[in-house]
């Protein structure tokens, strides 16, 4: 049994379980459903209220964001991609909640959060080099780990910084 993100009780339960026995489970369950219920609903408001940091309800809003995000990673992504000898062939701005960057490897397009204004620089460094890696590595194998080694040499530190302040959004 688990709470999913709008609150939400999903049960999965053996083929053959009769409906009884699943409803009694639930049943029994009620206090613990309440409590998850209540902590994924603080969670969910404490992820909005992080999110909503970066104000982009107005076009004036989300044009400034914008031009903040792209004098933030252009100069970065540029500089990344010439010592790695890779080339994007497009990088564009969305903002997703759900990742920092996406690499589309098929057509070397590279995604990048309007959220990443959220982060510390060096951790918006992390999530360039990262994407760029996957230009000459698709996977999250050995190899791109080597890359993120010879390319960005605090990747770990970066990625720990960058999840402990999503906890901490998450409460």
């Amino acid at each position: 049994m688990r709470i999913v993100k709008n609150g939400d009780v999903h049960v999965s339960a053996p083929i053959g379980m009769s409906r009884e026995k699943v409803k009694a489970f639930i049943e029994e369950h009620k206090d613990w459903i309440d409590k998850a219920r209540k902590k994924t609903s603080e969670r969910q408001k404490q992820r909005a209220a992080f999110f909503n940091k970066l104000p982009l309800a107005t076009r004036d809003q989300a044009d400034e964001a914008m031009k903040r995000l792209k004098a933030l990673v252009e100069p970065m992504m540029e500089r990344h991609a010439k010592e790695m000898g890779v080339q994007p062939s497009r990088v564009y701005y969305k903002p997703t909640i759900s990742r920092w960057g996406q690499c589309n490897i098929k057509d070397h397009s590279i995604c990048i959060s309007a959220y990443v204004l959220l982060l510390p620089e060096w951790c918006v460094e992390h999530v360039v080099v990262h994407e760029l890696c996957h230009l000459l590595e698709p996977r999250h194998n050995a190899r791109f780990y080597a890359l993120m080694d010879k390319y960005f040499l605090r990747w770990r530190e970066a990625r720990r910084e960058t999840h402990k302040i999503c906890r901490q959004a998450a409460g």
